[in-house]
Parts: C-alpha cells; structure tokens; sequence
C-alpha cells in the first residue's frame, strides 16, 4: 500500500483524490491546503462526498504527525518560481514528491539555477522529484522520445495536439482564453497569464533525448476566434470572440526546424486528436483519434507514477529518467 499526501486540493487534486479512492493499493493518508475553506474540513467529504477521518492542514507539519506519508503529490502551481519553496519544504520531511507543475517537467534549460537547487537538496535528502502531467509529461515530450526507440536515426519531430475544451474543467477553459474578447486575449497573452504551460519545456526534453542542441525556441500563442455566437453549459462566447488558444513551439538546431509542436485547444474544435509524426529511418506516424482526455489522464499519471518515484535514484527527475511509467492495481 502506498501512502500518500495530497498538497493543493483544487479542482485537480480533489478528482486525483478521487482516483485514489477507488485503487486498492493507493491511499491517501494526509491532505494540505492553504485555502481557509478548506481548511479543518474532512478531505474525503471534500472529494467525494464521503468521510474519510482525514482533516485538511494548512502545513506539511501538521498534515504528517499522526501518520508518514510514502510519497507527496503536489498540485498547487505551473511555475517553477513558486513550485520550489514548496518542494524544498516538502523534501525536508524525507518525502519524494510527484508534482503536476508543468515548468517542473523539464525546467534545466528555463530555470538552471532553481532546478540545481532542487535536485541538489533531493540528492542530499536521498529522495526523487518529478513534473508530470498529460501535457507537458507525456502526449507531447516522454511519448515522442519513446517512439524513437525502434528509429535507427531521427532527423525531426512534429507533434500535434487538438483537442474540444468543451469538455475540459473551468479552470482549463479560462486558462485558455474561452470566451474572451480579442483585446484581452491579448492583454493576458502579454501579462503571461495566458497560456499553455510546457510547450517550451517538451521541447527541450526532447531535443535532450535526441541529443540535439537547441539554438532557439519560439513560443507562439495565437487566439482561435469565433465566427459565430457559441453557448456551452459553462459559458457564453460571442462572434469575433476567443474560442480558445492556438499555440506553436518551434524549436531550432542552427537554422533548422527540428521540433514542432503545434497544440490547438478550443470551444467547439472539430476533430479531438493526438498525433506524433517522426521524420528518420523509419517514418512514424502515430495517431490518437479523439485525442486523450486531459483531466483523466494527468491525474491517472501523476498516481502511476507514484511506485516509479519510489523506486528511482535521488535528485530531480523528468519522465525520462525514471523508470517506465504504466498503469497499476
């Protein structure tokens, strides 16, 4: 039975409690988070319905007094600035941690110095952390370099990823720009409040696998405009208005392309889809139609990777270093 912590019990951390729930071999034994209305309350009720005996801390230290926890999951943050105190403190209880903060996912090349730190105080500490998610973690980065195993060389990767957020949680929806209008779509694209999250990060993860070294990256966010009124049960989206995001990574050795990325998420988008196409010796085209379910997927994944974590070597990890991620009851 592994025993787990839960940090940060919005949206997503209440439905990966949720998934917890309903393993045999997973159980969550302490919960933390700083929202004052979550605060004392019970953490199963909070998740789903039903009461666990588990009361919701507002700190690791009080979260783990009556019980150690084996491993932390961690699903607070996107960025590294604000994800590092938290696993520093983390660490300090002797807790390897699993975290959903996409800039964790590979962060040597934007974030050398705070990814240094991080995994020099793992190492000391004799415990692994990891960034996990869908995406970034696997569909657009850990998967793509997988494929390559049966390739004798790789000369270049695209990967796409379309996807209807109709069907995505709000906070995703408003993350991506739905519903609103072109001027502040692009206010928020410029505050850096509009995006998604890693699309530079898979990029350098596999252009580290390949063993290229990037010259450049581009990140480029588009708006997907509505050419017509749209309702949903969520919200209410006018013609001319953002539907949703288009964004492109490119990624360059010297002057040539040798990464792209292109993810497409959007109210309405007519065809769902997850697709890897690798130009080398041989060809490899692989498609997911109707793409995967992002909610479903990045909490099933940061569970799966909770026996990996224990078993690998100190410091901090990416999916690629350790070992093969897989399904598990």
């Amino acid at each position: 039975m592994i025993k787990v912590i839960q940090i940060g019990l919005g949206p997503l951390g209440q439905k990966i409690g949720r998934f917890i729930a309903e393993r045999d071999t997973v159980k969550t034994v302490a919960a933390v988070d700083k929202n004052p209305n979550y605060i004392g309350k019970d953490f199963g009720d909070l998740c789903s319905g039903m009461v666990s005996n588990i009361t919701i801390k507002e700190t690791v230290e009080e979260a783990i007094k009556e019980e150690k926890p084996d491993v932390a999951i961690l699903s607070t943050v996107s960025d590294m600035e604000r994800i590092a105190q938290q696993i520093e403190e983390i660490l300090q209880y002797n807790i390897p941690i699993v975290s959903t903060c996409e800039e964790l996912s590979y962060p040597w090349d934007t974030h050398p110095s705070i990814a240094s730190r991080i995994d020099k105080i793992a190492k000391e500490k004799n415990m692994a952390v990891v960034g996990t998610g869908v995406n970034p973690g696997f569909l657009m980065d850990a998967l793509p370099s997988f494929l390559t195993s049966v390739c004798q060389k790789v000369d270049y990767i695209e990967i796409n990823r379309f996807q209807d957020a109709s069907f995505r949680r709000i906070p995703f929806q408003k993350k991506i720009g739905a519903g609103l209008s072109l001027d502040s779509f692009e206010d928020k694209k410029s505050a850096g409040t509009l995006r998604h999250v890693g699309l530079t990060e898979s990029m350098q993860l596999i252009a580290n696998r390949m063993g290229w070294k990037l010259s450049k990256t581009e990140d480029i966010i588009e708006p997907v405009v509505a050419g017509e009124p749209v309702v949903t049960k969520n919200v209410e989206i006018e013609e001319g208005a953002a539907l949703g995001v288009m964004q492109t990574g490119k990624g360059y050795v010297g002057e040539e392309l040798k990464v792209l990325l292109k993810f497409k998420a959007a109210i309405g988008v007519s065809e769902s889809f997850d697709e890897v196409i690798i130009k080398g010796e041989p060809n490899i085209n692989s498609k997911i139609s109707g793409g995967v379910n992002g909610d479903i997927a990045t909490c099933a994944i940061v569970i799966n990777a909770l026996p990996q974590i224990l078993r690998s070597t100190p410091g901090l990890k990416t999916m690629a270093d350790i070992p093969l991620v897989s399904c598990f009851s």
